[in-house]
């Protein structure tokens, strides 16, 4: 009698776990979808008033830097209070701003909005692809998360140095791996949610709006450079 006790205990105990984990899931999702609507109105009035083309390439990389990292400071700080959702949307805002320079460039092309479309679509693919991925994989992924994480440190040392630099094929080279990184990181935190290493879906969000980011950006930066119709 007992132990049927302890089973039907450890039953719903288990439930309890998966629901918790669908939740904070669930919640991921929709406050990612969230996200994407001040990317986009912060990309479009970024792009209309022409801020950041105002902006020297300088002072645009003091305030992307100082204002990413602020507001990635000040989420983890309130996440687990009423301020986490506001300043999540507000960092979205942001760096739909800061994605305008870029934005504007391409839009210059004659087939500049078809460019956008690839890239967003693109991007689009590989979330989809690294979700199912994520839905399928049994093993732990901490280990390559950990690899991953060094890449990325890498990577930004390598973006910051070619600031200076200003060399073409390391920024083709370090765009491609850029997408490879973060899409990987797409999975790995998908994956953490799923396992409950992860149970704030604030924190979850960040990490993979920051991986859509950084695919998106890069891969219209490439597309640019290889399929732009300057005529």
């Amino acid at each position: 009698m007992e132990s049927s006790v302890q089973n039907v205990i450890g039953l719903q105990g288990t439930g309890a776990v998966a629901e918790q984990r669908n939740r904070v899931l669930r919640n991921t999702y929709w406050l990612l979808a969230l996200s994407m609507v001040p990317t986009v109105l912060g990309a479009w009035i970024g792009v209309q008033t022409g801020i950041m083309r105002a902006m020297s390439p300088g002072i645009g990389l003091v305030v992307f830097l100082v204002g990413a990292f602020g507001f990635m400071f000040a989420i983890e700080k309130f996440k687990n209070s009423a301020a986490g959702v506001p300043l999540l949307l507000g960092f979205t805002f942001f760096m739909g701003l800061m994605l305008a320079r870029l934005l504007g460039i391409v839009l210059g092309f004659k087939n500049g909005t078809s460019l956008v479309m690839t890239a967003f679509a693109g991007t689009g693919a590989v979330f989809f692809g690294m979700a199912m991925l994520s839905t399928v994989i049994k093993r732990d992924l901490s280990k390559m998360g950990q690899f991953l994480f060094i890449g990325m440190i890498l990577v930004f040392v390598a973006g910051l140095a070619n600031f200076f630099i200003q060399s073409s094929a390391l920024m083709i080279t370090l765009s491609v791996l850029v997408i490879g990184i973060f899409s990987a990181f797409i999975l790995v935190d998908l994956k953490r949610v799923r396992d409950g290493e992860e149970t704030n879906y604030i924190t979850a969000t960040l990490g993979v709006y920051l991986s859509l980011y950084n695919v998106f950006s890069n891969l219209l930066a490439l597309l640019g450079i290889f399929g732009g119709d300057r005529e």
